[in-house]
């Protein structure tokens, strides 16, 4: 689709106009070099679509510099915004680029000014939906880590500084605000990777009640032929009569011709499965450990060293409030939402959890005193 400049026999632009067509004109470069940067790191039909988007972006930039005409100018700097998504798609993982392109597309200008053609306009659209479906590949592919990770990090920084301003509250001094939050520390992570082991090995354990037994493919050989008790197998896992009688006189003749390699529609399996799930879930423990630790090391810092209680709280709120604004960020943008708004959520509940457990030690601190 060409997109053609509709702006013949218009009276002329005004300075506002010329001001705004100029940072689209520089906004549709710098997206379209940004699609080429995430093209560079994909493969196949992902590369492709990349391609196709830049393109079209790049028809996008014309548009805009046939409209200027004469007053297209010196180049623009693209709006921060956008050089933010370049700079992600220069130097981090194309999923979070892809999630605030998608952000960016579904936040296009074009629908509300009347000087972006029609054609731009349900383009972006349809940019939004693609970079959506792309995005939601990556986070698929990062959430079973990525996610676990800045989660299990918000977790220690949330829990940890709740139990440091709560004993701090009861009136304690530095000393034991620190042995008790390398206590929070060890037994939170120690806990979470606890958690995380039992689950993963009991998920496994689930799935593998449901795996084929081996001993039932070794026996395949010795079956009745005639009576075929192989087809009821096959028609428990959802085949029809019919499916499963021809799908069972397959794996026979196979057995009787020396088709070995003839594979039983899942009556074999893999014997290095165990290992895996074993490994698996020591992974997952190790690493909830870790990330449940370094959230809850930063709000014993300054405890570390040496603040008295009154300043120390005061300079661990302000990392803890660093930090969660940036696992809340990198949580809305994995989420395909506002990094902002979540960056902020996530900090109003991680301090407001801080500020009741803070009022609670003040009154057990009151009560015991």
């Amino acid at each position: 689709m060409t997109v053609t400049d509709d702006s013949a026999g218009q009276p002329a632009p005004s300075r506002e106009q010329i001001r705004r067509w100029r940072q689209y004109l520089a906004n549709e470069r710098a997206e379209a070099a940004t699609y080429r940067e995430l093209a560079k790191k994909r493969e196949g039909d992902e590369r492709e679509i990349l391609e196709k988007i830049a393109e079209a972006e790049s028809r996008h930039e014309k548009y805009w510099h046939d409209k200027l005409g004469p007053e297209v100018g010196m180049p623009l700097k693209p709006d921060l915004h956008t050089r933010f998504m370049s700079f992600m798609a220069r130097n981090f993982s194309p999923v979070f680029a892809l999630a605030l392109m998608q952000t960016a597309e579904q936040r296009s200008p074009y629908v509300k000014d009347a000087d972006a053609s029609d054609e731009i306009t349900a383009d972006e659209a349809m940019h939004a939906e693609v970079v959506r479906a792309l995005a939601t590949q990556g986070r698929e592919k990062l959430s079973g880590s990525f996610r676990a990770a800045v989660f299990g990090a918000n977790d220690g920084l949330v829990s940890n500084v709740a139990l440091v301003l709560g004993v701090m509250g009861s009136g304690v001094s530095s000393n034991y605000i620190l042995l008790t939050g390398i206590s929070g520390l060890l037994a939170g992570a120690l806990s979470m990777a606890a958690g995380e082991y039992i689950s993963v090995k009991s998920q496994a354990e689930l799935l593998d009640a449901s795996t084929p037994d081996p001993e039932a493919r070794d026996l395949l050989p010795k079956l009745d032929v005639n009576e075929n008790e192989l087809a009821l197998v096959y028609r428990a896992r959802g085949m029809s009569a019919e499916e499963a009688e021809t799908h069972a006189n397959n794996v026979f003749w196979a057995m009787m011709t020396g088709h070995q390699h003839h594979r039983y529609d899942g009556l074999e399996v893999g014997e290095e499965e165990a290992d895996g799930d074993a490994s698996g879930a020591w992974a997952a423990a190790s690493a909830s450990f870790v990330c449940f630790a370094a959230g809850a090391f930063i709000p014993i810092i300054p405890f570390i060293f040496g603040l008295d209680p009154r300043p120390g709280a005061i300079a661990a709120l302000v990392l803890v409030s660093m930090a969660l604004l940036i696992t809340g960020g990198i949580t809305g943008l994995l989420s395909g939402k506002k990094p902002a708004v979540r960056a902020f959520r996530q900090l109003a509940i991680g301090l407001g959890a801080a500020g009741v457990t803070y009022v609670l030690g003040v009154l057990f601190g009151t009560v015991i005193g």
